[in-house]
Formats: structure tokens, sequence, C-alpha cells
């Protein structure tokens, strides 16, 4: 087995084909109506962000739309109750630079956000973002630098959205099970379930 561990740029794109000037123009680089449209459906985003060594994907989830427009060129995600880790937003404390990846279940495309966001405490716009009576804690604002849709291959690879091709889940292990034995509790899987289960209650 022979490797080549690949360390310039030029030698990377040797390896593949130039983009075609279809994908490089495709950045919008705001958010007009055709990202609005496609915010409106969607329940997810994963937020990536780093500060030095320090990285972090955090995944958002909630009624579709509960990314609101500000304007075209900044948005706002609502920060819930969680598991007070605070990665994402200490990260943000640090560098405020963060890559977002939107999913619509059952969409083969996806939309990418890069920009710069900041922690933001207000009164009005925690209570837009509310859910059932509940303000947002915070809200994390995102100013756009990019803005793209992603070709469907990798949903089509992976069948993402087919429940007929999902893998056999028996043998995945759970939160629990990985607390347990990750963080050597003394707490049993059932009894580390029952917990997860009551904090999955409290979801506003």
């Amino acid at each position: 087995m022979t490797s080549e561990v690949i360390t310039t740029r030029e030698r990377l794109r040797e390896l593949y084909k130039a983009p075609s000037h279809r994908v490089i123009d495709k950045d919008a680089g705001r958010l007009d109506d055709i990202v609005q449209r496609f915010l409106a459906a969607c329940p997810f985003v994963a937020i990536a962000s780093h500060a030095g060594p320090m990285m972090d994907v955090s995944p958002k989830g909630d009624p579709a739309g509960f990314v609101h427009i500000l304007d075209d060129k900044t948005l706002a995600i609502p920060d819930r109750p969680g598991n007070n880790r605070l990665d994402t937003l200490e990260n943000l404390l640090v560098d405020p630079d963060v890559a977002l990846l939107f999913l619509i279940p059952g969409v083969t495309d996806t939309l990418r956000i890069n920009g710069r966001a900041k922690i933001v405490r207000d009164d009005a716009l925690c209570a837009r973002l509310g859910q059932h009576g509940k303000p947002a804690l915070l809200a994390i604002v995102v100013t756009v630098r990019e803005v793209f849709m992603h070709c469907s291959k990798c949903m089509i690879r992976s069948r993402l959205w087919q429940p007929d091709h999902w893998p056999d889940r028996s043998d995945v292990p759970s939160l629990a099970e990985q607390m347990v034995a990750h963080g050597r509790l003394r707490d049993t899987v059932p009894q580390m379930q029952a917990i997860v289960d009551e904090s999955d209650k409290r979801l506003y």
C-alpha cells in the first residue's frame, strides 16, 4: 500500500477537474427570494464554528421557518435550552466566522451560508424567535458573506431520505449508552436513559 499526502493546492487541483463557471458563479451573496423560500421550509441547520484548535458543529432544529430573515444580508438563529456546553457560543466569542448547512427532509439539495456571527440578547428579537410562548434564550445573528445551494450527489449516494434503504439501527448506541461508557458514570444505561428522556421533554 502506498500513500501520498497532499500538501499543496496545486497538487490537489491536479487531481480534479476545474469547476465550471456555473458552480463558481452560483454564490448569491445575499438572502434573495430563492434563499428565503428555502429557509421558510427548513427545520434544521448545522452550525460550524472554531476558536483556534477548538472546533464544533452544532445542530439546531425547530419548526420550519425558525431561522428568521432580518434583511437580505442578515439572519437570526434562536438558541434554546440544551446541554449547556455552549461550544458554539464560546467559539463565537473568540472567532465570529461560521458556516451553516441547512437541510429540509425529503429535499436532496442543501443550502450553505458562510458569514460572521454575533451573540445577541435583545428582548424583542428573542420574543420574535420564540416558540410555545417562550422566547429564545439568545439569538445568533449572522451577517452573510456567501450563499449558495449545494448539489444533491451526497444525498443520492447516501439515500438519506429513502427509508427503504436506511441501515439496520438495532446496534446503534444510544446517547445514554455513550454517556455511561465514555463518562465512566456510575449510572446504569436505563438510569441514564430516564434522565435523557426527562431532559428531552423540556424543549423550550
